[in-house]
């Protein structure tokens, strides 16, 4: 099978696939804003392993961070079953569905490898 270039594949799984890299990439966004624990916990240090491990006390994640937090995870998650499972795979087989997977999943970017400038 020839390569599938990113305009063969339907309009719609483009648009999820590029949704799901924006759903992803505000959740990682917000969870690096937020403190390391859900719940509110004391801080801590531990120089007895082999890495060093310290943390600040964690003041917790409000519920409209828990809630924002989960409103993400759900979306990617919709958003996941809906590239994954599209109509389209069913056109693709063998090893050639490892290469389309692929090719989705860089179909944003511009030739260069870099992401458009409206990210």
């Amino acid at each position: 099978m020839p390569p599938t270039p990113s305009h063969d594949f339907p309009s719609d799984l483009l648009a999820g696939q590029e949704e799901l890299h924006q759903v992803r990439s505000e959740l990682l966004a917000l969870l690096k804003r937020l403190p390391w624990s859900v719940e509110p916990l004391d801080g801590f240090s531990d120089t007895g392993g082999w890495r060093k491990v310290e943390r600040p006390a964690s003041p917790g994640w409000t519920p409209d961070e828990q809630a924002e937090v989960e409103k993400l995870r759900a979306r990617e998650r919709e958003l996941a079953v809906f590239v994954s499972c599209h109509r389209f795979w069913e056109q693709v087989s063998g090893p050639d569905v490892v290469q389309a997977r692929a090719r989705l999943k860089h179909a944003h970017e511009s030739p260069d490898g870099s992401q458009p400038a409206s990210h």
